[in-house]
């Protein structure tokens, strides 16, 4: 119920009650009918405009509801498209969430306009004077000229993913629930600044930037968040968009660990199935316990130990503040770079400290060993790095050793 009220929130809707209900799907109004009518009394008193329920209604359930209460009456699949279309700023996104609507229309467009027929509800405007046949062909249409506009963006972002493999630079996806800092690491990796706010489903486009890790190029891209329940109409139409992390290397997979750990576990075992649902499963995955900054250190210990077994590479960072990304860069590194080892001998001077330091920017720092007039540094870098350093270190008059 806590997401539902986020979700309206998010749709910009005040959420004027909330009631509840444990019991088997009632056919005429999903819920009883008491408590239907205790719903249409509520409606009245508190003069709600709409009414939004959390799990799939049928058609014929909408319409009863819309008739009993007087008010629009919506599923959770409907809020999250409106959510959708407020959101969307891209040609892309937008065709998706008309996709996706149009998906769910053709799914019930006979069922509604025989509906429609036997009397106007809210949500039913205006079908009434459609004959089936032709309501039906409207919206096959509709779908077809969307699906053809998909299809030649989906060719465009193809040929963009062709000329970076060409380049040979590998790629990390930011996956993770709706709101759980994707889009505030992705700023802090790639030194960005893409909207990012408190509010589910601020992403809802790709963006991909190469980021530096330890003197190599990687490619970042930023993915729309992941919901419970996350209506397969959605990830059907979101398929091209959901397709950049099919095609990664690396899965970033960021989890709001200051949330009730029952919720930190439910939204975990959500993102894995839905990476397992989009054919993302054989891609090795780092998961990211964001928001550290919000809980104490004996809480995030015992978070982590509840989480062991479930989700792979636990680690904590707060990217709001910057904390622990360093490890996190790290971790990455072993992944999608080929880390090799080496040392080099530098007498200590102001020069050598600001090679020194250089190089713990760029690289994985080991050892340092303070010899008499000297220093012996034992690091693990990138192999186009090396070079790089041999030829500073040897200008410094220091020795280099490679492996």
């Amino acid at each position: 119920m806590d997401e539902l009220r986020s979700l309206a929130e998010a749709a910009g809707y005040e959420v004027v009650a909330s009631i509840e209900q444990v019991r088997h799907q009632h056919p005429r109004y999903h819920i009883g009918r008491g408590k239907a009518e205790e719903l249409a009394e509520l409606v009245s008193k508190l003069k709600a405009e709409k009414v939004i329920f959390g799990n799939e209604l049928k058609v014929v359930q909408v319409y009863n509801l819309a008739k009993l209460t007087g008010v629009e009456v919506i599923d959770r699949l409907q809020l999250i498209l409106e959510i959708f279309a407020k959101r969307a700023s891209t040609r892309e996104a937008k065709l998706q969430i008309a996709l996706a609507r149009l998906k769910y229309e053709l799914a019930h467009a006979k069922e509604k306009v025989r509906l429609a027929r036997m009397g106007e509800q809210p949500g039913f405007l205006g079908l009434g004077k459609y004959e089936v046949d032709v309501y039906y062909e409207t919206v096959k249409r509709q779908l077809k000229s969307i699906q053809n506009k998909l299809k030649r963006i989906r060719r465009t972002r193809e040929l963009h993913r062709a000329r970076r493999r060409k380049l040979e630079l590998p790629s990390v996806s930011l996956a993770g629930y709706t709101n759980s800092g994707k889009s505030t690491l992705f700023n802090r990796l790639a030194e960005e600044n893409t909207p990012t706010d408190s509010t589910l489903f601020t992403t809802l486009s790709t963006t991909t930037r190469a980021i530096d890790l330890f003197g190599e190029k990687v490619l970042l891209t930023d993915t729309v968040g992941f919901i419970d329940r996350l209506p397969l109409t959605l990830i059907e139409a979101f398929h091209s968009t959901l397709e950049e992390t099919i095609f990664s290397d690396l899965i970033l997979l960021v989890v709001d660990v200051s949330e009730p750990i029952g919720d930190v576990e439910r939204k975990v075992t959500c993102c894995l199935d839905t990476i397992q649902r989009i054919g993302a499963s054989g891609i090795p995955v780092i998961t990211v316990l964001n928001k550290i900054d919000l809980i104490s250190k004996d809480e995030l210990s015992e978070r982590m130990d509840r989480l062991k077994g479930l989700s792979p590479n636990l680690t904590p960072i707060s990217a709001l503040y910057g904390v622990n990304l360093q490890h996190l860069m790290e971790r990455m590194a072993r992944y999608l770079t080929r880390m090799v080892k080496s040392s080099f001998t530098l007498p200590i001077n102001d020069e050598s400290m600001a090679i020194l330091s250089w190089i713990s920017s760029h690289a994985k720092i080991e050892s340092i060993q303070y010899l008499e007039g000297g220093m012996d540094v034992q690091f693990r870098g990138p192999p186009n790095f090396m070079d790089k350093v041999r030829s500073r270190i040897e200008e410094l008059g220091g020795t280099f050793k490679s492996g």
